[in-house]
């Protein structure tokens, strides 16, 4: 699996004009699924995600992880969180990850000017490994928010830093 990791300020997502998901404050994660990826690339990159320590400290160093931003100030809970009591829920900002699913982080564009789509899994596998990403991601207590798989969407969101991470489970 391969991961576009973004801190944001705020993200959202849309389809056909309907809002499917959004955050306040947190991580914007394009997930890209590969024809040879397991549950296991799934939860190495929930724990990687939640546990990436690129959140400023009282120092403005990034040593702070999602978890522990959550932690340190709470979070509005949406009904979808599966373990709600590791999260504070007195916090008026939605902190914690919007995960849109992307097929196109599997392209290959390395000959011609037609990136190869040979690496991406089928659509049935993907939703299904995307599906559990999200899953578990809520099982660790955190936020999910979600686009809707193989729709076109739009993403609206603030990168603030920049920070961008680049995450394959292959290369852990």
């Amino acid at each position: 699996m391969k991961a576009v990791v973004q801190r944001v300020l705020n993200a959202s997502v849309t389809v056909e004009g309907h809002l499917k998901g959004s955050i306040e404050n947190g991580l914007l994660v394009y997930l890209g699924v590969a024809h040879d990826d397991t549950g296991s690339d799934a939860d190495w990159l929930v724990n990687k995600i939640i546990n990436l320590r690129i959140f400023d400290d009282s120092d403005n160093i990034m040593n702070l992880s999602l978890e522990d931003i959550i932690n340190q100030n709470g979070s509005a809970v949406n009904e979808n969180s599966v373990n709600q009591n590791k999260i504070p829920v007195n916090c008026n900002k939605k902190t914690g990850i919007l995960v849109i699913s992307q097929f196109t982080l599997l392209g290959d564009a390395r000959k011609g000017r037609r990136p190869s789509w040979g690496k991406a899994a089928p659509p049935e596998m993907a939703r299904k490994l995307y599906d559990y990403f999200i899953e578990k991601t809520r099982e660790n207590g955190i936020v999910c928010e979600c686009g809707e798989f193989q729709a076109r969407m739009l993403v609206n969101y603030t990168n603030e830093g920049p920070v961008t991470i680049l995450l394959d489970s292959k290369e852990s």
